[in-house]
């Protein structure tokens, strides 16, 4: 679907969807339960509903390793590789996009010492095994979804085990989060300065009723419109969340004084695209870093960002691990741009049209399905003027 964009002010309030990093964390827990527990609050999205199918096809006992199709989606693979491995003993797992060809090399690196089978053949990663209790050591600035896999898994086991990370921890409120949901369905672990995660074996997940929090990931791209001059403010987000996220309120805050800024995404490389549709008009200019491993995200993310802000009239300049974004009074537009199939492009670039000077027309706009459905009716609502072809 292509989506053409006429500037407009965007004005009004808007509830961001239920945290797609919650919910896989939630729906996980709450089968692994194996109660009845309601979840309230779940949104529809192309990766809630790999996971919720995978899940299920994990748990319905049948014979030989289950294939699981994860979508697009990094959590459902990376959360359910070793929870296949402690349940049934290993799965085979598929996706679509570029999921297969994001780095598993933190988990082939556990398989090899643990006597763990891995395979990866025409986009088929088969994994087979028992997962023994014990110490797993791994790289922690890699993506704390390996830690989250593992710290669902290893209670699993019969034994006690333990996490050693080699390097500091990224993305540190995305474990925060996980262990959060753990504690609530009754999962015990021992944090010591997330450098070590002390996890006793035999545990049970209690079944019960769970509410997802609005999504301070997506929240992103509205505090993004406001810092650009539209009047939208986010509401229903819980300022006291474990989601790492949150920060973003305090960078808007930055981003819109004029003046140079420096933020380091290492601990929310998600916001990147809000957070450079928001410096590409204003005064100075921000330097974003540390987001080398958004080159592994639905697209190479920092690419992406670059060619569509710069394609809108933006100063962005490309670096190997971060971005220089030179602010200016206003973008020019005037140009079709690709989602690059990536979600949080797709609603970067409608963000940033709202301070373009002409029209821009949006390909594959369809693709906020992964995470954001009502996108589009949301922009629309706050008097954004779309065309969709």
């Amino acid at each position: 679907m292509d989506i053409t964009i006429t500037p407009a002010k965007l004005t009004g309030t808007v509830t961001p969807p239920a945290s797609k990093s919650q919910a896989h964390r939630a729906v996980l827990a709450l089968a692994l339960s194996g109660g009845e527990g309601i979840l309230t609050n779940l949104s529809p999205s192309q990766d809630i509903e790999a996971t919720q199918g995978c899940v299920a096809a994990l748990l319905d006992g049948g014979d030989g390793l289950p294939l699981l199709d994860c979508g697009e989606s990094g959590s459902t693979l990376r959360f359910l590789i070793p929870v296949a491995l402690a349940l049934r003993g290993g799965a085979r797992f598929t996706g679509h996009g570029r999921l297969m060809e994001r780095p598993q090399g933190p988990y082939f690196e556990i398989f090899e010492e643990k006597g763990v089978s891995y395979e990866q053949e025409d986009g088929v990663l088969t994994v087979r095994g028992a997962l023994p209790a014990g110490e797993y050591r791994l790289r922690g600035d890699v993506s704390s979804q390996f830690v989250t896999g593992l710290l669902y898994a290893l209670p699993l086991l019969d034994g006690d085990s333990e996490i050693v990370l080699t390097t500091p921890l990224e993305s540190r409120g995305y474990v925060d989060m996980t262990l959060d949901v753990l504690d609530q369905f009754g999962v015990a672990v021992d944090n010591d300065g997330y450098r070590r995660f002390r996890v006793p074996g035999s545990q049970r997940f209690r079944p019960r009723d769970f509410i997802i929090e609005a999504d301070w990931s997506q929240a992103g791209f509205w505090y993004a419109a406001y810092v650009l001059g539209n009047p939208v403010k986010a509401v229903g987000l819980d300022l006291r969340s474990t989601q790492g996220d949150k920060v973003v309120a305090a960078q808007s805050e930055l981003l819109s004084r004029p003046g140079d800024v420096e933020l380091d995404v290492s601990q929310c490389p998600d916001l990147v695209p809000p957070l450079a549709a928001m410096a590409a008009v204003r005064e100075g200019t921000a330097r974003i870093v540390n987001a080398a491993r958004l080159r592994m995200k639905e697209s190479d993310r920092l690419s992406a960002v670059t060619e569509v802000l710069t394609a809108l009239g933006a100063g962005v300049e490309e670096h190997p691990d971060s971005l220089t974004i030179v602010g200016k009074p206003a973008l020019t537009g005037g140009v079709t741009v690709d989602s690059h199939n990536d979600h949080r492009i797709a609603m970067m670039a409608a963000i940033a049209a709202t301070r373009c000077v002409k029209p821009v027309t949006l390909t594959g706009a369809e693709c906020v399905a992964k995470s954001y459905p009502n996108f589009w009716e949301d922009y629309e609502k706050l008097g954004g003027r779309i065309v969709k072809e």
